[in-house]
């Protein structure tokens, strides 16, 4: 007699076959990774490096900007200085400067040597990482503003993005510290963010990656929002008035590389252990994109979801909860369906039904993935239904159900009795499945 095998699934297994299309997105394309000096003094920075360096191993070309804070402070208190700040801004004098040239100088070599290493039985081994850095950046004095002096203090003027694809197509890891140089050989301390924006903008990069040392990102309701647009970012800034200088620095740079055409920047809490891997290969990800429009959204469904259509359906239909559908029915009622797609994923659908004599529709097929089942995705199919409904002149809207009654109920519908039905639907009723029939006026 054979023995009854019990499956299991393996978590790792499923992972990463989960992963492999987030593999094949990215390989080839240029990400911009900024992260502060906290994140090289921190003793989980080995960490990053080996999530970097698995990145590179995984064939995305990868620039990273590094900032030098603490570093800079350390010799600054060392040498019994501080560096003066005025409008959130650091003025830079000469020996501010030198403190500025020796810290960088230091975090850039620290980097090389993590990524230079290759022990056997380590994250990585066999890496190989080639690292370049240079002076890709040309900058500008910010000067005299209310009659301070910045003296060394800058702003980026131009990115020399030609050398740094050069460096990038050779197979290497770009590595650009804060500093700028100017035409007269003059040196500028820049910010991190406003160098990785514009690095960001002028390589055209697929994504512009900023590590934050302050979690900071609450939308009203308190948790930090999985996706935002320039204004509501502005506005989130807007709300929190006590918001670190550097905190600020890094969300403006944000806003302005997305305005600048940076399709998506990610804005991730350093401190949170394998956010890079949890961000970029897994479709919840693990902080904050910023995108000029929102990547998650409502549309009128096509003929390609029908697959994920099928696939929302399928369990549902399987547990009786909604009546079945075969492929050559949704294909020729597409036109119904309304689904939420987020980033290229059908996680939710619905479909309406018009019956326009009687100023009535059904709502049918509302049906959302597992997985997201939290984020009012549900409500949001309502109200497009709702709104579709009443721009085709619809009154009413009715639902028939065996198992969701009390959703319903909840948003607004009331008991109909199957006799107040549309003629041509009822002549459709299932007395059999003895649906329960719900009716909602539209305002």
């Amino acid at each position: 007699m054979a023995k009854n095998k019990k499956s299991s699934r393996d978590p790792f297994v499923d992972w990463f076959r989960n992963s492999s299309p987030y593999i094949h997105a990215h390989r080839g394309r240029t990400f911009v990774i900024a992260f502060g000096g906290e994140a090289v003094a921190d003793a989980a920075f080995a960490g990053l490096i080996h999530d970097i360096a698995l990145l590179q191993g995984l064939g995305i070309r990868l620039v990273l900007v590094h900032g030098a804070r603490p570093q800079i402070e350390e010799r600054l208190r060392l040498r019994g200085a501080e560096m003066q700040v005025v409008g959130g801004l650091r003025i830079t004098d000469d020996a501010a400067l030198a403190c500025v040239k020796e810290a960088a100088g230091a975090v850039r070599v620290e980097i090389e040597a993590l990524l230079s290493m290759g022990l056997a039985n380590s994250p990585m081994a066999g890496a190989r990482i080639r690292v370049a850095s240079g002076n890709f950046v040309t900058a500008r004095p910010i000067g005299v503003r209310d009659g301070v002096d910045f003296c060394h203090t800058g702003r980026v003027r131009r990115v020399d993005a030609e050398a740094i694809r050069k460096v990038l197509d050779a197979g290497a890891i770009t590595l650009i510290p804060p500093l700028g140089y100017s035409p007269t050989g003059e040196v500028f301390n820049l910010s991190a963010a406003d160098v990785a924006g514009s690095v960001a903008a002028a390589l055209h990069a697929d994504k512009l990656i900023l590590l934050l040392e302050e979690p900071g990102l609450k939308d009203r309701r308190g948790s930090a929002p999985t996706n935002v647009i320039p204004a509501e970012l502005e506005a989130l800034m807007r709300r929190r008035r006590r918001m670190p200088e550097e905190l600020r620095q890094q969300l403006l740079a944000a806003v302005d590389a997305c305005r600048r055409g940076v399709r998506r920047i990610h804005l991730l809490n350093r401190r949170l252990d394998g956010a890079l891997l949890k961000e970029l290969f897994t479709r919840d990800g693990a902080g904050t994109m910023l995108t000029a429009s929102h990547y998650e959204g409502v549309r009128d469904a096509r003929l390609e979801d029908v697959g994920g259509i099928l696939g929302l359906l399928a369990p549902l239909e399987e547990q009786g909860v909604l009546v079945r559908r075969s492929r050559e029915r949704l294909e020729a009622e597409i036109d119904h369906f309304a689904v939420i797609e987020l980033d290229g994923m059908v996680i939710g659908c619905a479909a309406l039904y018009p019956y326009p004599e009687e100023r009535m529709a059904e709502l049918a097929c509302v049906a959302v993935h597992p997985d997201y089942r939290n984020g009012q995705r549900g409500d949001i199919l309502l109200q497009q239904m709702e709104q579709r409904a009443l721009e085709q002149g619809i009154e009413r809207l009715f639902v028939l159900t065996t198992q969701t009654a009390h959703w319903f109920l909840e948003r607004g519908f009331e008991p109909l009795p199957v006799a107040r039905l549309p003629v041509a639907r009822r002549r459709l009723y299932n007395f059999k499945r003895n649906s329960k029939v719900f009716v909602k006026v539209l305002a």
